[in-house]
């Protein structure tokens, strides 16, 4: 009975999933859609059966990029925050060049990654890198310029150094909010490896997609697209489970516990 009271979020959330799934199920047989419309999620599951070493492979190498891209955003964001709270000149530029960055539409640019880096995994990640920063950074800011002014000149007056007050005060007030970012930035990450594989790859579940389209192979598609939000909600929650790891002191874990 408690691991049911535990886990009732995700019973529900299952039992939603499987109920939507019988519905499209039944849609797809009593309105007789065409399956290169919309195959029945048994037709998906059969496409997925007959052939999973293919599907096995292109996932990976989509995992592989979202996680590199993911990674280098992770340790740049962190970084540029750090930088940028510490610093006038970078708030005032890179913050804003991040900002302005952030706002054009990651199609446009992905060919340019293309031309630069060539068709290889490099693009995909670059991609991945550039659409999960701007949460990571940003998150990141407001967690560090959270922390209450009268810890710090409390840390000040006992002569603490600007990395004991970074290391001991600011990242652990700051750890909630870089978590929320990081929550936000991996699906992003997961977005950008796709539109690297859509813009120019030979390989992955954005490859895949492509493929299918041009075939008419709306099934191989709609596997292709179940993985990736299996993925992403595995990525995601993931996330969140190293953040209940290393936060479990925090109001919003104790909440969750409630």
């Amino acid at each position: 009975m408690g691991w049911l009271e535990k886990n009732n979020r995700l019973l529900s959330s299952m039992i939603v999933l499987i109920v939507c799934v019988i519905l499209w199920e039944i849609a797809c047989h009593i309105l007789q859609v065409r399956p290169f419309i919309l195959p029945a999620p048994s037709a998906i599951l059969i496409e997925m059966i007959e052939d999973p070493n293919y599907f096995i492979k292109h996932a990976g190498y989509t995992l592989m990029t979202t996680l590199a891209g993911f990674a280098l955003a992770v340790v740049l964001g962190v970084l540029m925050a750090v930088g940028i709270v510490h610093s006038v000149f970078l708030d005032r530029t890179l913050y804003t060049l991040l900002v302005a960055l952030n706002s054009v539409p990651k199609v446009a640019l992905a060919p340019l990654f293309v031309i630069w880096m060539g068709t290889g995994s490099e693009p995909k990640i670059a991609i991945a890198l550039m659409i999960a920063i701007f949460s990571i950074v940003i998150d990141t800011v407001l967690g560090l310029r959270s922390v209450d002014k009268d810890m710090i000149d409390m840390a000040r007056s006992a002569r603490a150094t600007t990395m004991q007050v970074l290391f001991k005060i600011r990242f652990p007030c700051a750890l909630a909010s870089m978590f929320a970012g990081m929550k936000v930035g991996i699906s992003f990450a997961l977005i950008g490896a796709i539109v690297g594989e859509f813009v120019a790859g030979e390989t992955g579940l954005g490859h895949v997609i492509l493929l299918s389209q041009g075939m008419f192979d709306t099934a191989r598609a709609f596997v292709a697209i179940v993985i990736l939000g299996i993925m992403g909600t595995i990525l995601f929650y993931t996330v969140e489970a190293v953040e209940r790891i290393l936060l479990p002191w925090h109001t919003s874990q104790r909440v969750n516990t409630q």
